[in-house]
């Protein structure tokens, strides 16, 4: 009882302090959306009876799930290859990995304008080639916003689950492979169930990040591919509507916890042991 005690008295004032200037300033926001003078639930009606507004919600969810989903696929290979390098290696393939990282979201989305632009990098390389049809019109396309996610949050991702890897014991996979086992089954049975953490912990963090980025969307998506990110700044700072504002920002919350709700729930059904 004493323990528990010391534990709630140490962890009392962050507990208090990430209340206050975290969880308060989103509650008070969801809040004001109930107020509205036309009823409480008026303004979410007026989002979802908009099909402008129900598309930007659709594609923004959608160009989240497939950055995830090639994310978590991408990164847990790479992530393998990394983790299973020898020693002297490791390091060195880590610092590659994660080097997009060491610069701005701006800078990196700013880099693939100069490569998919019309006369940027690959449409010189298709012309070059002599592609039928070349130049392409790649930016301000959600393909574009999607690659660009991608190159954003794989690094994210490959340094989540190395740790996680590298600690899956080699006489775990040795002893297997010595009864038997082929190597799609020490994936199946071993590696991919010990990963699942890591992947719950990976898959939350892409998967919030590119739904709520704003930066890389308006850049190479622009008003044609418009996202949640970028109509919640339109409302707020181009419209001065701070309650369509506020009920974009109350979706984008429930829908986050939605998603990350129903991430935990699977990873947990492939792994029970997985928390």
């Amino acid at each position: 009882m004493a323990h528990r005690l010391t534990g709630w008295t140490l962890s009392g004032p962050a507990t208090l302090l990430v209340s206050l200037c975290l969880i308060g300033p989103v509650a008070a926001t969801i809040a004001a959306t109930f107020q509205s003078g036309q009823g409480p639930w008026a303004l979410y009606q007026a989002f979802f009876e908009s099909g402008f507004r129900m598309r930007v919600l659709l594609r923004t969810l959608e160009v989240a799930l497939v950055t995830t989903a090639v994310s978590v696929i991408v990164g847990f290979f790479t992530a393998y290859v990394v983790s299973r390098a020898p020693a002297r290696w490791r390091s060195l393939l880590i610092i590659l990995a994660v080097f997009p990282l060491l610069t701005g979201v701006v800078v990196r989305s700013f880099a693939w304008l100069i490569v998919l632009g019309r006369n940027g990098i690959a449409n010189s390389f298709f012309v070059w080639l002599g592609l039928e049809g070349a130049p392409y019109p790649m930016l301000y396309t959600q393909g574009s916003v999607i690659i660009a996610m991608i190159y954003l949050f794989v690094p994210l991702m490959v340094l989540t689950l190395v740790g996680v890897l590298e600690n899956i014991p080699d006489d775990l996979i040795e002893a297997a492979a010595s009864l038997g086992a082929t190597q799609a089954a020490i994936f199946r049975q071993i590696i991919f169930p010990l990963a699942v953490p890591g992947l719950i912990v990976g898959a939350v963090l892409v998967f919030t990040g590119s739904f709520t980025s704003y930066a890389t969307p308006q850049l190479l998506g622009g008003d044609q591919q418009m996202m949640m990110g970028t109509l919640l700044h339109q409302r707020a700072m181009v419209a001065f509507d701070w309650d369509g504002a506020a009920t974009v920002s109350a979706i984008m919350v429930v829908v986050t916890l939605a998603v990350v709700g129903a991430m935990t729930h699977i990873a947990r059904r492939l792994n029970p042991m997985a928390t």
